[in-house]
């Protein structure tokens, strides 16, 4: 029994190429061979005893890794080796001693060729490297083997030599990654540099820190006696930045994987976007409202109703096309402003008394505004893809748009958290839990 998987590859030296000029036909083959346990033949059984991993491929440039069509019949031209952790190529004494050792395991050797009739093996146009049971059994499971080699093989890739269901920015022309069809792969990814490295590190980063500063709120500091309800209105927030981040994070991790698994953490990623614009005005309603019950409950119903509209929006297939971009700009953009709707309401009753003047609640306006600036200019970059417009190519691994919208994301998320315990310090520990001044 044996399982396939075939990888998209382009070399270090396609990367000065054209586009026109790159191989289109780059790639790895991997062929994972299981014995066969059910088979009661036992001479059969020796033969099949050993798990064999095979890398199928074609020599491309020195030192790189070799290709091989997709629907070539690796068996026509194969060699068998067991690969040395020093080289991908052997000599004449390894090619014996490789012989020698197969025959005593009872490893079948298959394809046409022998292996002693291919002593120049790291010069043949094609070949197979195999990773006998011994390799497996180090590394503890086959699986585990065959992620490490995966992880080891890919190569970026240019834009234009990618699926179409992963060409999303065109003006990120270089260093991008191919299919991985392993979740292993994919997250043994995050520590390579490519183009989604930054989205997903600053999300991820961001996550903890949200975490960190939930446990800190909690249990170190003053909120830690609060009242249940004011405990309910931070955690909104907290938890929500937390969930968008961390469905962030997953989506610029897994988006590579395959299409069926890229639909799915785009929709997380939307569905944590419009979660976190909910959890940001809820807070603020129940603080700005404190003594206006009936305003406080209609904002927050209409806030919760917007929100089940966007998540209904975002788990749409069509939303996640990268046609569409503009689009979510602006759904979630138009959802966020809906915000200064009860935002003007709070003024118009609030400037004239003291509330309005007071400095907890000064030091929430302002960071509340400064959320607001910070949002608009990261969706900005983010729906006019500023500025690798405008030097294509220039920005693929750093400070590129989406990366950019990322920073403005999370130092946003801090200022409203900053604005939302100022509203609750007013409100806490000014006014005591009162109406009354």
């Amino acid at each position: 029994m044996a399982n396939i998987f075939t990888i998209p590859i382009t070399t270090e030296n396609d990367k000065n190429k054209s586009e026109h000029s790159i191989d289109d036909n780059s790639y790895i083959q991997i062929v994972v061979t299981v014995p066969d346990f059910n088979n009661n033949n036992e001479k059969d059984s020796k033969e099949n005893k050993e798990e064999i991993i095979t890398i199928v491929s074609a020599d491309n440039q020195a030192g790189q890794l070799p290709i091989m069509p997709p629907n070539a019949d690796s068996s026509a031209t194969t060699t068998i080796f067991e690969q040395k952790t020093e080289s991908n190529y052997l000599d004449a004494d390894d090619v014996d001693q490789t012989k020698s050792s197969a025959n005593q395991n009872g490893v079948r050797l298959r394809g046409h060729q022998q292996i002693d009739n291919d002593v120049n093996i790291g010069h043949q146009p094609n070949q197979l490297m195999m990773v006998s049971k011994k390799l497996v059994e180090k590394a503890g499971t086959m699986e585990h083997a065959m992620m490490c080699m995966l992880h080891n093989a890919w190569n970026l890739r240019h834009f234009h030599h990618l699926p179409q269901w992963l060409q999303d920015n065109d003006y990120l022309l270089f260093g991008h990654r191919p299919p991985l069809a392993s979740f292993t792969a994919c997250f043994w990814s995050i520590f390579r540099l490519h183009t989604e490295t930054m989205n997903i590190w600053t999300h991820g980063l961001g996550c903890i820190t949200f975490v960190l500063l939930s446990i800190y709120l909690f249990v170190a500091s003053a909120y830690a006696t609060i009242p249940i309800i004011d405990k309910i209105m931070l955690g909104i927030f907290l938890c929500t930045a937390i969930l968008c981040l961390a469905f962030s994070t997953c989506y610029h991790t897994l988006a590579c994987h395959s299409h069926q698994v890229l639909v799915l953490v785009c929709k997380l990623d939307y569905c944590g976007i419009s979660l976190l614009i909910a959890g940001s005005i809820v807070p603020c309603l129940y603080y700005a409202f404190y003594c206006s019950f009936y305003s406080q409950i209609t904002y927050t119903i209409m806030t919760i109703s917007l929100c089940a509209a966007s998540v209904t929006v975002s788990f749409s297939a069509k939303f996640s096309e990268p046609q569409y971009r503009p689009l979510r700009a602006t759904v979630f953009f138009s959802y966020a402003f809906f915000s200064f709707i009860p935002a003007v309401h709070w003024f118009l009753v609030h400037s004239d008394d003291e509330t309005f003047y007071h400095s907890s609640f000064r030091t929430a306006i302002f960071c509340l505004a400064a959320m607001a600036i910070l949002y608009i200019i990261g969706a900005v970059l983010y729906a006019s893809r500023i500025p690798e417009r405008f030097y294509p190519g220039k920005f693929d691994f750093y400070f590129h748009s989406h990366q950019l919208f990322h920073i403005f994301v999370i130092l946003a998320a801090i200022c409203h958290l900053r604005g939302i315990t100022s509203m609750a310090d007013f409100r806490l520990f000014v006014q005591q839990s009162t109406c009354q001044l």
